[in-house]
């Protein structure tokens, strides 16, 4: 066999198509909305028996060692805070507490089963279809305000492997619901060149959406309904997502091989971090990460959890069962569901469809946030999504693995208002015992009421509690230490300890900055604030000093009011206190220390937080980087200035920017009125250069302009350009 013959076109010699719009044939699937309340339906397949026993058994392990630990915790604090009677401030302590130590003993207990589950050797993997694929699956990229050169790079890296491996079987969709004038030149520029090549045996398409209702939920659903049927199976990726080619095609074939699953969740790996920040999460996320994992993908069975990003879901499954309901009221708690992913799972869980998280595959990739701050950015939007699904958590025909879901995901943020909460009632009952006189027969006695604490059975308790709480690290740690080959790629035996204690340390450090700053949070959207829709940063995330100190000002002056307090009512309470006021009174310099790749670079040079993918990365993620080095396309040059003048200046890149406009744009305006459509054509009628247009226009009013092929033909590409 001639091997050149099966080897895949280079860009340089594939043919362009003409230019015209970058969309296939539409290929309408319907889509019908759900209501909040459905009956469930029965699971369609299923687990074998063998592994239904074996989740059953690894529900009952978390129930049970969580709600031992629960109970040995509540019992050991209620001997704590008295010997004789409690007091109503004590009470509430109490109850915060219990619920503090329970979700923590959920989390210890699910790291427990992952430590266990990964110290077991894997008889059989999952089932697989074999031979030629069966079905055509989408990879959609959805996009909003991002930078295009490193998503055409992804995109370039994942397509060549697919086209060689199942040839025909996969197509990218590029969905951008970019809504910045400039942002949205620039990806056609960049997206041009990938959706010219003519590649049958793996296209590459991109569609923009003028209306960006229901945000990227509304953008999925919107690619269902008009394209959904040519595709048994869409792999949803975010911008920031790589997989490996085989990664795709094995996710293809265990869909295929199980017709009753409607989704298969990875687990991305978090890469590419540059940032001090970045560097610690994906530290965490690759050594810790796992054991979550295992434990979260043995108790979960058919009924797991979608994380919106880096999943192959069957199309009609999700067509027919997963159209999100609209809630009664207004944002943040009613109208579109923000945070999507897990009520799509729980809807295809309710209609019969299974929904598993396969941990092991891998080579399932996505980047974190760089900053401290940009973490806070992206919460607060998560925070809301998160409290929202309050109104959900009782619905109709949800299954109890669903609402432990929905459960746990509005714990990650109540947890931190819930710990807030205990320390400033801590710190009451101690001002309280410091200031308010003892009524010791408060009540008719022989016997005085004492304010008493067992200070020796607190240590213990303590020391039980931070035991629960690191216990998941020990386990991460423990399971790269038996497995050589990640040991040394995690640095080795003195390198990898000397990490685990660093991470242990600023995350620490952190936790208390996050603790106070999602609280806020919390509140916000309690009192109704919606949290809008802002971009992900995907840049180093440096910071400057001034900007650390605007955001977290108030974050040093709570922990130095809390440390002055403890210390004012007793040492060693300021002691016990000093993990949580350390991180608040230093938040600025920590903040700081965060962001900027400069930072990240002294701890890559140390080999510290290093992740295995850093020293040899695996092909795909080399290929990315390759990808990445590549100079923009020099035919259509991305125009620091004006998106009006990128286009008058450049004739293919006016040419298929007009091509992509659909047809509702040519008469949006006399459709429906839109303020911002009516003001442009007035002020392109009136203006006297391309200059002055660009400079009267605002940013809704040139996205409204860009929209309007017959109005940008007859007078705008004939005003005077900046050199004429």
């Amino acid at each position: 066999m001639n091997n050149s013959a099966a080897r895949p076109a280079s860009v340089c010699e594939l043919q362009a198509r003409p230019i015209g719009p970058a969309l296939p044939a539409q290929a309408p699937l319907e889509m019908p909305r759900r209501r909040v309340h459905e009956p469930r339906q029965r699971l369609r397949g299923g687990p074998g028996g063998w592994e239904m026993l074996q989740i059953t058994l690894a529900r009952l392990f978390v129930t049970g060692l969580a709600l031992a630990l629960s109970i040995y915790g509540v019992r050991e604090m209620y001997g704590v805070l008295s010997t004789a009677t409690i007091t109503a401030l004590q009470w509430g302590f109490l109850v915060l507490f219990a619920l503090n130590f329970t979700w923590i003993a959920f989390a210890f207990a699910q790291a427990a089963l992952g430590f266990l589950d990964g110290l077991r050797p894997r008889v059989r993997g999952r089932a697989e279809q074999v031979g030629e694929l069966p079905f055509c699956t989408a990879v959609l990229v959805p996009v909003y305000n991002e930078e295009p050169l490193r998503i055409a790079a992804a995109i370039r890296t994942m397509r060549e492997g697919l086209a060689r491996l199942a040839p025909g079987k996969f197509a990218f969709f590029i969905l951008s619901d970019t809504n910045r004038p400039e942002a949205w030149l620039d990806e056609e520029a960049v997206f041009a060149e990938l959706t010219r090549i003519d590649a049958p045996d793996c296209p590459v398409y991109y569609r923009h959406r003028q209306d960006n209702s229901e945000r990227k939920a509304g953008n999925i659903a919107e690619w269902v309904q008009r394209w959904g049927g040519d595709y048994e199976a869409m792999l949803v990726l975010d911008a920031d997502s790589v997989m490996s080619p085989e990664s795709m095609v094995t996710l293809a074939r265990r869909l295929a091989a199980e017709p009753g699953l409607g989704l298969i969740q990875t687990l991305p790996c978090i890469v590419r971090a540059r940032s001090l920040y970045g560097r610690l999460q994906q530290f965490a996320n690759q050594c810790y990460g796992p054991v979550y994992a295992r434990g979260l993908a043995a108790w979960h069975g058919w009924s797991s959890n979608f994380w919106g990003h880096n999943a192959i879901i069957r199309t009609r499954a999700f067509a027919e069962s997963a159209c999100l309901p609209v809630l009664d009221g207004t944002p943040p708690f009613g109208g579109h569901i923000l945070s999507h992913d897990f009520i799509e799972a729980a809807l295809l869980r309710r209609a019969g469809w299974g929904v598993r998280f396969d941990c092991d595959i891998r080579h399932s990739f996505e980047e974190a946030p760089p900053s401290l701050i940009d973490v806070m950015v992206r919460d607060r939007r998560w925070c809301q999504g998160n409290l929202q699904h309050a109104r959900l958590l009782l619905a109709r025909g949800l299954s109890p693995a669903t609402r432990i879901h929905l459960f746990t995901g509005i714990m990650s943020y109540l947890s931190a208002a819930l710990w807030l909460m205990l320390v400033l009632l801590g710190l009451a009952i101690a001002l309280q015992a410091s200031l308010v006189r003892p009524e010791y027969f408060a009540r008719p006695s022989l016997f005085p009421t004492w304010p008493v604490f067992d200070a020796e059975r607190a240590r213990w308790l303590f020391g039980v509690s931070m035991a629960v709480i690191l216990a998941p690290k020990w386990f991460g740690g423990t399971l790269v230490l038996l497995q050589p080959r990640r040991l040394f790629a995690f640095g080795g035996p003195v390198l990898l300890p000397l990490s685990l204690l660093l991470e242990t340390l600023l995350s620490a450090l952190y936790a208390p900055i996050l603790m106070v700053a999602q609280t806020r949070v919390v509140w916000q959207v309690l009192r109704g604030r919606d949290s809008g829709w802002h971009p992900q940063s995907r840049d180093d995330g440096a910071l400057s000093l001034s900007t650390a100190l605007r955001a977290h000002w108030g974050h040093s002056v709570f922990g130095a009011v809390l440390a002055a307090l403890a210390w004012w009512l007793n040492h060693e309470l300021f002691l016990w206190l000093l993990p949580i006021t350390a991180g608040l009174v230093l938040s600025i310099p920590l903040s700081w220390l965060s962001g900027g790749a400069a930072k990240g670079r002294l701890l890559e040079l140390a080999g510290l937080l290093r992740a295995p993918h850093e020293r040899r990365p695996c092909a795909v993620l080399a290929r990315l980087q390759r990808e990445l080095e590549r100079p923009p396309p020099s035919a259509m040059p991305i125009a620091p200035g004006s998106p009006l003048v990128a286009l008058q200046r450049s004739e293919t890149l006016r040419q298929w920017h007009l091509a992509q406009l659909p047809e509702q744009s040519r008469v949006r305006g006399a459709a429906v009125f839109h303020a911002p459509s009516v003001t442009a054509q007035w002020k392109a009628a009136h203006a006297r250069s391309l200059s002055d247009l660009q400079d009267c226009l605002s940013s809704a009013e040139l996205m409204a302009l860009l929209q309007q092929p017959e109005l940008l033909r007859e007078v705008v590409f004939h005003l005077p350009g900046p050199s004429d």
